[in-house]
């Protein structure tokens, strides 16, 4: 009688990702078009590839899957027949950013909308959404949920669900806090190339990338980096963070572009310099990156 507005809440690396996967292909199964929103470019197209994986073409389940990304819009070639296939129903799912929320997005049949690490969207796009979803059923997922989402989950105007439990065989991850120096820095990523892992180094400014990468290159002279950060060309940083995760580098060097979701079991050392620059979620959703699997994962704050 009414459609679904439900919140999602559980801790970093418990499954939320997992619910909305399951609904996404109920959604499908039934009929109807889902639409999979995230923050950032590096995050939808590592949704892009995990639904694609799980129900795409070739599976046994065959849905036609789609990424709409920043670039893509109705004045591009390739914005104009993507947005055509939607609307005439030739497109199952659809993953993007905000352009699946602007004002000339049109869906055939659009039956959920999952809405991934919702604090992330400011109000104006929360109303956005409201239009849009006159009828649809939402389901945000968030392991931190900014104080509104959390004062209308109270207040009963939207259903919440909070996932309790890790995923069996996860341990909880070990956090240092210190002063930085090269010695922690070199004994961190020295243990994880140890154990055969990889490592995320996070800065807090672009500028600074460059310094980081001297001192890692000094502690390690043939250790292999790469980079990710928010002023790299369309898809370059998704294209950098995929590289990384097939294996091929050893070190991540980011910015806080890898803060939300992106989920690379493997990687299970995570060093964060200058953390007294960053807020209370963004420490918490970066910690949230390592102990993804049943390796032992560790953090390290140095300020």
């Amino acid at each position: 009688t009414r459609p679904m507005d439900r919140l999602v809440c559980g801790d970093v690396g418990f499954g939320k990702t997992e619910v909305a996967m399951r609904a996404i292909y109920r959604a499908v199964a039934n009929g109807r078009q889902a639409a999979l929103l995230a923050p950032t470019g590096v995050l939808a197209s590592q949704h892009f590839k995990n639904v694609v994986k799980r129900m795409g073409e070739g599976t046994r389940f065959n849905k036609r899957i789609t990424l709409l990304r920043g670039g893509m819009s109705r004045r591009t070639k390739a914005g104009a027949e993507l947005r055509e296939k939607i609307l005439n129903g030739e497109i199952d799912v659809i993953v993007g950013t905000h352009s699946l929320i602007s004002s000339d997005m049109e869906y055939k049949d659009l039956g959920l909308l999952v809405v991934d690490e919702e604090q992330r969207f400011g109000v104006k796009q929360k109303e956005r959404l409201k239009l849009i979803c006159g009828g649809i059923d939402v389901l945000t997922l968030s392991a931190t949920p900014i104080p509104r989402t959390l004062q209308m989950s109270l207040s009963g105007i939207r259903d919440t669900s909070t996932i309790r439990s890790p995923p069996p065989m996860r341990k909880p991850t070990i956090t240092y806090v210190q002063d930085f120096n090269k010695d922690i820095v070199k004994l961190a990523i020295g243990n994880e190339l140890d154990r055969g892992g990889q490592c995320y180094y996070v800065v807090p400014r672009i500028s600074m990338l460059q310094d980081a990468e001297n001192l890692i290159k000094e502690c390690f002279p043939s250790i292999r980096i790469i980079r990710a950060h928010g002023r790299m060309s369309r898809s370059t940083a998704e294209d950098n963070v995929a590289a990384f995760a097939e294996g091929d580098y050893d070190v991540l060097l980011a910015t806080t572009v890898i803060e939300n979701g992106v989920d690379i079991p493997r990687v299970n050392t995570i060093i964060i310099q200058e953390s007294q620059i960053f807020g209370m979620s963004t420490l918490y959703q970066l910690r949230g990156r390592v102990g993804r699997s049943d390796l032992q994962g560790y953090a390290y704050l140095l300020h």
